[in-house]
């Protein structure tokens, strides 16, 4: 297998099981170019009735074969109900080699690892998070699996690079059309969003829900004229579990600090007091707590923010409420507080990748961002950061929007300097998610590294009395506290493919060798 070594100096596969691979070259180095794929049009005398009866109707009508694609979207998180249930009725069916193409796996979606070793699953396009991930890890699907951001799925859709011929979009209001909403019915989750390119770009969409309505379904996230057949089941999931434990402020001390760090920092900067000042945070207790120590010195200074990057949360919607920001530009909702926020006040704004995050457009607004406070595995001494796997080599989490929000006019990533007694700041992060060219500080509650690239941020700080650090000192508190790691063994066979949002390769993932 020749190797060529990409721009972070990693050695990517010339091609891999028969497809090409184009090696990351830089941030900026994708100028565009090309055409949108586009979907059959069928004859609209087909659709007089799209109501069906089953989930099984729907797989019939939508002539599933073996090594086909399927697509699903994760706006129900851990609490999702509809990938397991389409398929095991798949699996029953005796199908083999499907190509799974969702926004997000979680760790509800477990049963999935029985029919990647039963062959059902061939393997995986998307982001896997816990024992999908693991599984892959391991070796146990057959074909090599690509990750890639929320932006970079839609831009691989529309593109043409993830050809999907079926999609179920869960959707927790729809009417017999096909158009489809999700701030309304008993398993409301917020936006759509992520199923959005699956409805314009699939062969054949089935909208799923567990609350149709008389027509029109509207506000319509997903538009009936994209829709070929919608189910009625009982329940599509758990709404209660959109939450998946990450939507609690952190009451560590240590964690505390770096929020309370973080959000002085974007401070003493400027950057709060240049307009427009808009902001994106997670749902993690670090940003969580970061946003309500960001209020504090939004309020003290009268700004009021341009625009809130959503995830919502009830701490986004509390600002919106209190006048801080005017708008929440939401992606996902990460609490029901976001989602009948969203349900019922006008500015509280659903978007989608292809607006958001989608780099193969006329414009998208991830450049637009001011700030951008996000989370880490681990994170090198050239700035590299790796959100994909752990120090162990163990691949369990999946990219979700991070190479697209760390466009952001200043990106800071918040990370205690040792967790679980591992170091944060390593020599050479394990994966590479996202280049150090993107990354302009990092916070953790020893000290703070801004990357030298941002030398007009470090002359902003030059009075403050943060613990600005170079990143090399970092490195050696968190070794001399936690000794050195031991590395993860891999074997030779690629496992995965980390794509950056341009359809680049930044990384591969080897199959893991577990530790006896």
């Amino acid at each position: 297998m020749k190797m060529i070594e990409n721009a972070v100096g990693r050695l990517i596969p010339e091609e891999i099981e028969g497809r090409k691979l184009r090696p990351f070259a830089g941030v900026y180095a994708d100028k565009g170019g090309g055409r949108k794929a586009a979907p059959p049009i069928p004859a609209a005398s087909l659709y007089r009735n799209k109501l069906l009866k089953s989930l099984d109707e729907a797989i019939d009508a939508c002539e599933i074969k073996d090594g086909m694609t399927i697509s699903f979207h994760h706006h129900l998180r851990d609490g999702d109900y509809v990938v397991n249930m389409v398929m095991e009725r798949l699996a029953a069916r005796g199908l083999r080699d499907l190509v799974l193409a969702p926004s997000a796996l979680f760790p509800c979606h477990e049963p999935l690892v029985n029919l990647i070793e039963k062959g059902v699953i061939d393997h995986i396009e998307g982001s896997m998070n816990g024992p999908v991930g693991r599984a892959c890890s391991l070796g146990k699907m057959k074909h090599v699996s690509i990750l890639r951001s929320h932006g970079g799925r839609y831009r691989a859709i529309q593109d043409g690079d993830l050809h999907i011929d079926v999609a179920f979009i869960a959707a927790p209001c729809a009417d017999s059309h096909g158009n489809a909403n999700g701030v309304y019915g008993k398993s409301a989750c917020g936006p759509l969003g992520f199923a959005l390119a699956d409805s314009l770009y699939a062969d054949k969409v089935v909208v799923v829900t567990d609350n149709l309505v008389p027509f029109p379904c509207y506000p319509w996230s997903i538009e009936g004229g994209n829709v070929d057949y919608v189910v009625q089941v009982d329940s599509i999931g758990d709404p209660q579990r959109i939450v998946s434990g990450t939507t609690q402020i952190t009451r560590s001390p240590t964690r505390l600090l770096i929020a309370k760090y973080a959000a002085q920092l974007v401070y003493e900067s400027g950057l709060m007091h240049e307009e427009p000042f808009s902001f994106q945070a997670g749902a993690g207790g670090i940003s969580l707590a970061f946003i309500q120590y960001l209020a504090e010195y939004m309020e003290k200074d009268g700004i009021v923010a341009a625009f809130a990057r959503g995830g919502s949360t009830r701490f986004l919607v509390d600002m919106l409420r209190r006048g801080l920001t005017k708008y929440i530009l939401d992606g996902q909702s990460f609490d029901l507080v976001g989602v009948e926020s969203l349900r019922d006040d006008p500015r509280h704004i659903e978007t989608n990748p292809f607006v958001s995050y989608n780099y193969h457009t006329k414009g998208c607004f991830a450049s637009m961002v001011s700030v951008s406070v996000l989370g880490a595995t681990e994170v090198d001494l050239n700035f590299n950061v790796n959100v994909n796997t752990h120090s162990d080599g163990w691949l369990l989490h999946g990219i979700g929007g991070f190479t697209d929000a760390a466009d952001a006019q200043f990106t800071i990533i918040t990370a205690p300097l040792v967790r679980s007694r591992l170091p944060i700041i390593v020599d050479e992060v394990t994966t590479v998610t996202a280049p150090g060219e993107m990354i302009d500080a990092v916070v953790t509650e020893r000290g703070i590294a801004i990357n030298p690239r941002r030398q007009d941020i470090l002359d902003r700080l030059r009075r403050t009395d943060l613990p600005i650090v170079p990143i090399e000192k970092l490195y050696n508190i968190a070794h001399d506290l936690s000794g050195e790691p031991e590395k993860p063994e891999f074997t030779d066979r690629i496992v995965a493919l980390i794509e950056f949002r341009d359809g680049t390769v930044i990384d591969v993932v080897r199959q893991l060798v577990p530790k006896s």
